[in-house]
């Protein structure tokens, strides 16, 4: 067999990279391509309209109105409710005052045309309620007019008034109101006459007591009517007599 000799190759030159066929080394780049940006930041969106942001005002606004009036209605209606409640429980009646008797222990008149007046109430005091009870607080006042002139005042006693019950109680007023002279011969004539209106007010402060419950305090107001017969010994006033004939009373409350 004839051997043949293998003789070793040299490395290969290296050939150029293949290029694309589509590439072209005399091509040139598009300018459009250099003149577009790498990154583009996000934009905020525009505001809205400022016809939309005055709606939602507008929105808002009413949505805030209805939600107020509903809670008022509410409350209205749970108030009525408890006064309706009580009201059907309780049954409460207004009590009843009347001035049964008004003695003048001075009634005279100084040169100065200052009157010194002195009178001696006795009122009485009804509470017609099975259920209510009252109390009857300090800071009162009981004033005597005549016309538009107090003539002396006093204090209704501090005491609590059960149910239905009765109570008499008596005032003492006294005062040193200075009159005009207008005033004075205003009273002159009535003295003269036989007869003198007087009015007593009352402002008297009580707590009304439901059950076991006792309520905010309140202000009773009372008005009485008196009339008052006269019988004179002299001309001075400190030398007429004074005689109870009648009296009419109303009683409000104010809150």
């Amino acid at each position: 067999m004839d051997h043949q000799r293998v003789y070793p190759v040299g490395p290969l030159p290296a050939s150029a990279p293949v290029a694309p066929d589509n590439f072209s080394s005399n091509s040139k780049k598009d300018p459009k391509i250099d003149k577009l940006p790498l990154f583009t930041a996000p934009t905020s969106s525009p505001p809205p309209p400022a016809h939309i942001n005055t709606r939602r005002k507008r929105s808002r606004l009413c949505k805030c109105l209805c939600w107020t009036l509903l809670t008022i209605i509410i409350l209205i209606v749970i108030i009525a409710a408890i006064v309706g409640i009580l009201y059907l429980v309780f049954r409460p009646k207004i009590p009843h005052y009347s001035v049964d008797y008004l003695t003048v222990n001075n009634f005279s008149m100084d040169n100065n045309l200052t009157v010194t007046a002195s009178f001696d109430i006795t009122v009485t005091s009804r509470n017609p309620n099975k259920r209510i009870g009252i109390y009857y607080l300090e800071g009162s006042k009981i004033t005597a007019w005549y016309n538009t002139t107090e003539l002396c005042n006093g204090t209704y006693p501090v005491f609590y008034q059960g149910h239905r019950n009765t109570t008499v109680v008596h005032l003492l007023l006294s005062g040193k109101p200075q009159l005009t002279n207008d005033l004075v011969s205003g009273i002159q004539s009535q003295l003269e006459s036989g007869s003198i209106p007087i009015t007593v007010k009352g402002n008297v402060p009580v707590k009304i007591k439901f059950g076991a419950l006792k309520l905010f305090k309140i202000t009773g107001k009372v008005n009485c009517h008196l009339l008052l017969d006269s019988s004179s010994s002299g001309s001075s006033t400190s030398d007429t007599q004074f005689k109870f004939r009648s009296s009419s009373c109303s009683f409000k409350v104010k809150l």
